[in-house]
C-alpha cells in the first residue's frame, strides 16, 4: 500500500510552518539568493527571461551583453530584423521562436507601454512568449513586486517535498504561495532554485548533503551529515 502524500494529509499550518522551516535552513545555506541572470534594468531581465526557457542562465549570460549591445532598448529591437536577433541568440536553443517572440514583445511593448516594461501580471503575460513564470520574475526582480516563479527546479523539489501533488506549474504556484509569506516569494524561488541547482541534482539528488531532508518525503538517505547531531 502506497503511503499518503503530506500533501493530502497535513494541514495548512503544518504546511506553512515546514515551509518555513525549509527556507530557514536553505536561507543559512543561500544567505544572499538573487536572480542569477545579469540585467540592467527591467527589459533587460525581461529579453533574458525569455530566452532562459529550456536554456541555461549561464548560457543566456553568455549571449544577453551582444544582444542588448546591438539593440539596447525594446524600439530597437521591435525595428530588428528577426533573422539577425535569431543569429545572436542561436547557441540558447529554439533561437526561431525565441527570435521571433522577442521582437513580437518589443513591438507590443513599444506600440502598448512606450516601450517601458508595464508593472503588472496582465500586462505583463500578454505580451508575445511572456508566460506567468516569466512575468513573475521580472515582477520579482526589477520591480520588487512578490512573485513566485516556478521552473523546473522549483516543480521539480515543491513535488520532491510534497507540497503540491501537481505538475501543473500554475497550479504549483497557487499551492506554495498558499504556504509562503508573501513577501518571501519571490526569495523563496531563488532558495529552490539555488537548491535544485547546487543539491536536490535532478538525475543525482546528493540527499546525504542536503539540509532539508528531514522535511523532505523523498529523501533518500535520513541521517544527518557529519558535524551534525540527530
Amino acid at each position: 500500500m502506497n503511503t499518503p502524500s503530506l500533501f493530502a494529509t497535513e494541514t495548512p499550518r503544518q504546511a506553512r510552518a515546514r515551509m518555513k522551516r525549509v527556507l530557514t535552513a536553505l536561507g543559512a545555506v543561500f544567505p544572499a539568493p538573487a536572480c542569477a541572470l545579469l540585467h540592467e534594468n527591467p527589459f533587460q531581465l525581461l529579453i533574458a527571461t525569455i530566452l532562459s526557457a529550456q536554456c541555461t542562465d549561464e548560457r543566456v549570460n553568455m549571449v544577453t551583453p551582444a544582444l542588448f549591445a546591438r539593440y539596447p532598448d525594446a524600439e530597437a529591437m521591435a525595428a530588428a530584423d528577426v533573422d539577425d536577433i535569431a543569429e545572436i541568440i542561436r547557441s540558447t536553443g529554439f533561437f526561431q521562436n525565441k527570435s521571433k517572440n522577442i521582437k513580437g514583445c518589443c513591438m507590443a511593448l513599444v506600440e502598448r507601454h512606450g516601450g517601458k516594461v508595464p508593472k503588472t501580471m496582465d500586462e505583463l503575460t500578454a505580451l508575445p512568449g511572456v508566460g506567468r513564470k516569466t512575468a513573475n520574475v521580472v515582477l520579482g526582480n526589477a520591480f520588487g513586486v512578490p512573485g513566485f516563479p516556478v521552473d523546473t527546479h522549483v516543480r521539480r523539489i515543491a513535488n520532491l517535498l510534497q507540497l503540491t501533488d501537481s505538475e501543473n506549474p500554475e497550479i504549483i504556484e497557487q499551492h506554495l504561495c498558499a504556504i509562503t509569506p508573501e513577501s518571501a516569494w519571490t526569495e523563496a524561488s531563488h532558495l529552490l532554485i539555488l537548491h535544485g541547482r547546487a543539491t536536490c541534482i535532478a538525475r543525482r539528488p546528493r540527499c546525504a548533503e542536503c539540509v532539508i531532508r528531514r522535511d523532505c518525503p523523498s529523501a533518500l538517505d535520513q541521517t544527518p551529515p557529519k558535524g551534525r547531531k540527530g
